[in-house]
């Protein structure tokens, strides 16, 4: 088969969950033999990468701008396309997925994924939420096959539109477990001494909780004081927002800002923090948060549903409500004070992780889609 992919930034994958499904997935069908083009910023990947583990890369451009630079870039991918004789070209997120309007228009076969519902994202203004509800209309009804990464979205797309959606859920790469030497290095981290959050820092992933809630705990005991926060992931057209969490944190020389971190930096982080947390109050299904149940790691998150879908609170993980700060507080509290209960959930995290299915498995039931649709 030959297949496009539009809607995500790029790959080499360096930060966004939709850019770790492409990137995996579409290496695995270029394995079975298909033939796979990644549509691509050239702000996120290098203008001299053409090809990246048999995937062909085809540049083309956008305006860098918060409103504009994924609607442009799907627009001109989409023209492009029509003329790449593509057997199945596959859109990822609801406002990408808009544009599949025109090769559907052509008679091209479509797929859509949705990630998460965008339009609750707090980034977003009036005018924005409703190009993206439209996106969303448009991905359920425009594609020949409409893909959700969690069981939550396909209720919702079931209750909302009476279509079923073909729930086919993240897969899992294997942890690359390393010791601290870069974020030793780096950072002074020696290991099970920092709270981990990985994300891009936007306002419905509620960094400044986190931020409230750990400078809550500092004081509260010899554990608490000496724990560190780290913050790893970068602006995603939220400057104001990150502004707030760095002024937030200005005097706490115990909360740690790495920007993104991939390859190695990444990997030690993942491998030795005491662990995890994500108080969001808007996810699809987190990839971040599966790599952390991966590498062990205990995961306090918000109770919203998909977090409810990843984490058995008080066996791999905790759930806090999601509307309640202070519990959030209470919680983190509880688990640096009691490292060895926050260690043994995390050992139960990763023993649930190692029976879900990797990257291969996933790519069997893609391909099983498409060559449905054709």
């Amino acid at each position: 088969m030959k297949i496009a992919f539009i809607g995500q930034k790029g790959i080499p994958v360096t930060f966004g969950g939709v850019e770790y499904n492409v990137d995996r997935l579409s290496r695995e069908l270029v394995r079975f033999g298909h033939d796979v083009t990644v549509y691509v910023r050239s702000w996120y990947t290098q203008k001299s990468m053409k090809n990246y583990d048999g995937v062909r890369l085809i540049h083309v451009p956008t305006i860098k701008s918060k409103h504009l630079d994924a609607s442009v870039h799907s627009f001109l991918c989409s023209i492009h396309a029509l003329f790449g004789r593509y057997d199945i070209i596959h859109y990822h997120g609801i406002g990408p997925s808009f544009f599949s309007l025109l090769p559907k228009l052509m008679n091209k076969n479509i797929v859509a994924t949705i990630h998460r519902l965008d339009w609750n994202s707090e980034k977003w203004g009036k005018r924005a939420k409703v190009f993206l509800k439209f996106g969303e209309y448009i991905s359920v009804k425009i594609p020949d096959r409409t893909i959700v990464v969690s069981a939550n979205l396909k209720e919702y797309i079931k209750e909302k539109y009476k279509k079923d959606a073909i729930h086919i859920p993240h897969g899992i790469d294997k942890p690359r477990r390393l010791p601290p030497m870069i974020i030793k290095e780096k950072y002074g981290l020696n290991g099970k001494d920092y709270v981990l959050f990985l994300g891009r820092l936007v306002p419905e992933k509620r960094v400044d909780w986190l931020i409230e809630a750990f400078q809550s705990t500092e004081h509260k005991s010899p554990r608490a004081k000496n724990m560190k926060l780290v913050i790893a992931g970068g602006s995603s057209a939220t400057p104001d927002y990150v502004k707030q969490l760095k002024e937030m944190s200005i005097n706490d020389e115990n909360i740690i800002y790495t920007g993104y971190v991939t390859g190695d930096e990444k990997a030690e982080l993942l491998s030795n923090a005491l662990l995890f947390s994500l108080p969001s109050h808007l996810e699809g299904f987190p990839i971040a948060l599966l790599e952390a149940k991966s590498f062990g790691l205990c995961s306090l998150v918000s109770d919203i549903p998909p977090h409810r879908e990843a984490i058995h609170s008080e066996i791999d993980g905790i759930l806090f409500k999601s509307d309640e700060l202070s519990e959030l507080s209470q919680k983190l509290l509880k688990l640096i004070e009691n490292p060895d209960n926050t260690e043994t959930m995390g050992r139960n995290a990763r023993k649930n992780m190692e029976a879900l299915p990797g990257w291969e498995y996933v790519a069997e039931k893609i391909e099983e889609l498409f060559k449905g649709v054709l």
